[in-house]
């Protein structure tokens, strides 16, 4: 009998997690040829609070609009990422840290007190990015968008 073998099995087993993923959650439907877009908000400052991602159309004059969205999620900061079932096509992604929970970005004038990023990690030195900056496409194949969190407060 091989006992090697069979230590390197118990090896792998005792390594290999003790419950199977619980299997993700994506908002919109599977089939239809709708892809898989995930997004990903990384260098959170902490875990409070949540992060919100807004998917706006293809469409300049809609971005960042007020009911212009094609998509939304609200999750914990402490597991930043959302999950969407969306047609192939391009897509602008906002999202924000919303630390306190308050469901609004909060600001002081004109400084945000909570972090923020755009798809593509679209540069905001001053004002918002433009529309082409942020602009992202989803292949049929679906991706997985990271988005940094910017903070200026």
């Amino acid at each position: 009998m091989n006992y090697g073998f069979l230590i390197a099995i118990g090896a792998v087993a005792a390594l290999a997690p003790t419950h199977a993923r619980a299997a993700e959650t994506c908002e919109g439907t599977p089939g239809n040829g709708n892809a898989k877009l995930i997004l990903e908000a990384t260098t959170l400052r902490n875990s409070q609070g949540e992060v919100a991602f807004a998917i706006y159309p293809d469409d300049k004059s809609r971005f960042l609009a007020k009911g212009a969205k094609v998509g939304r999620a609200r999750v914990s900061a402490a597991k930043p990422r959302a999950c969407f079932w969306m047609k192939p096509g391009h897509y602008a992604v906002a999202q924000y840290h919303d630390e306190n929970g308050d469901h609004k970005f909060n600001r002081t004038l004109f400084v945000p007190k909570e972090g923020f990023g755009f798809s593509n990690d679209a540069p905001t030195s001053v004002g918002l990015p433009s529309f082409d900056a942020v602009r992202t496409a989803l292949p049929a194949s679906g991706t997985v968008i990271r988005m940094k969190m910017r903070y200026r407060g």
